[in-house]
This record gives structure tokens, sequence and C-alpha cells, in this order.
């Protein structure tokens, strides 16, 4: 049977609390290393990710993973790719971009959300040598460069900077990370409490040992937070 190959690889996702590996980062990096070295030619375009995921389900990288990763990839001539949509612009509170947390340097930076507060806009950030690829295509973007929506993002980072709003969401984040782990150490029904800032989530379980989703629960908590 023919298995058609996009191209495009997904690996372990390096998750603490319910990853095969645990907190051990290094370990699910080396799959990244299998996926090039089984998978690919060898040399690579890219290896895109976030610092914490956001509709994965708040998720933590492992410690490590990102600065090992990242090593992997440009090893095989990759490029690194910070996708800051849900992290970015202050919300882990103790830096502005996500990707900082983990003391690496990406070669690309995508934005979007949080830019425009509403707005849509989004962005792309990367070095001139990089940006200078596109110079030798003749690119065209319907609603690339539009006056209000850059405006509205000028204003957007103009208001993080005037009202403190990253340092708010580092002491508000942290207050309420902590309430949240009092909780989950009075109720069992709560399995982990977890992010930086105001991006945090928590997971409801039925079982801790098991880590059995508490599907039930989730869905009435959810339908009395309408309210």
């Amino acid at each position: 049977m023919y298995v058609h190959q996009s191209g495009v690889h997904h690996a372990i996702n390096p998750d603490p609390y319910r990853g095969v590996f645990g907190s051990e980062g290094e370990k699910y990096a080396k799959d990244i290393q299998d996926l090039i070295q089984f998978g690919t030619s060898g040399n690579i375009a890219g290896f895109i990710s976030e610092a914490i995921q956001g509709v994965g389900g708040i998720i933590e990288l492992a410690p490590g993973y990102l600065p090992a990763a990242y090593n992997i990839i440009k090893k095989a001539g990759g490029l690194c790719i910070a996708d800051e949509v849900q992290g970015g612009f202050g919300r882990t509170g103790s830096h502005f971009w996500g990707f900082e947390n983990h003391g690496v340097v990406p070669d690309i930076v995508t934005m979007a959300k949080g830019i425009g507060n509403g707005i849509p806009l989004g962005a792309v950030i990367t070095t001139p040598e990089i940006a200078e690829v596109l110079t030798r295509r003749n690119y065209f973007n319907t609603f690339g460069g539009n006056p209000v929506c850059t405006a509205a993002g000028l204003a957007v980072l103009n208001v993080i900077e005037k009202e403190k709003l990253q340092d708010n969401a580092f002491v508000v984040g942290s207050y309420l990370k902590e309430r949240l782990i009092a909780l989950k150490n009075k109720h069992d029904l709560i399995g982990d409490v977890r992010g930086r800032g105001l991006m945090l989530g928590v997971e409801l379980v039925t079982d801790h040992e098991l880590k059995t989703p508490a599907k039930l629960e989730t869905l009435h908590l959810l339908d009395q937070m309408k309210g």
C-alpha cells in the first residue's frame, strides 16, 4: 500500500504531565533526531513550536526540550520557528515572548491575536538574511500592510507598555496559579495546574494515578462558567 508523505512530521509531545518521558526534555528532543534521520533526507526546512501549547491544553514544554530541539534542527540545516500567537506580548508574565522562558533565539517568530487585541492582524519577524529571500519571488498579499490594522497594533503595543500589562500578567498570574495549586491540594478532581503568567491551565481527572480525564465534570464546569 502506498502511503503519501506530505513532508510534515509531528514530533512526540513533550508534555511533562502525560508524556511518555515525563519532564525529561532531552529524551523528547531525541524523537526529533530520529524523525530527521529516518523520515527525511537529513536536510530539513524548519521546526515550528509554541513555547506553551495553547489550544493543545496549555502544555508547558518539558525542561530542556526547546534548547535541545533547536540544536538538533540547526545541525540539520533547518530554521527554528516560534509560534507566539498565544504566548507572546507579555502573556507569560516573566518575559515578553514565550520562547524567552526557554533561553532560545528563533530564526522566525509568528504572531497574531494579542497583537491586535481583537483587530485582525498578524505579523512575522525574522532576520534580514531570511527576509531577503522573499525579494527573489513576486510575493503578493491582499491584506498585507493594512494601515488601519497596523495603527491598531501600534496602539496595543503602547498600551501594553504604558499600563505595564506584562508586569500585571506576572503578578496576577502568579497569585492565580498559587490559589489554583491550593485548590488542587484540597480536591482530588484537579490533576494538574500548569502554565506561566496569565496563560494557565487546569486539568481535571477522576483518577490521579491513571490520569483519567474527567469529561463530564469538565463539561459541567465549562457550562457553569458561562453564567
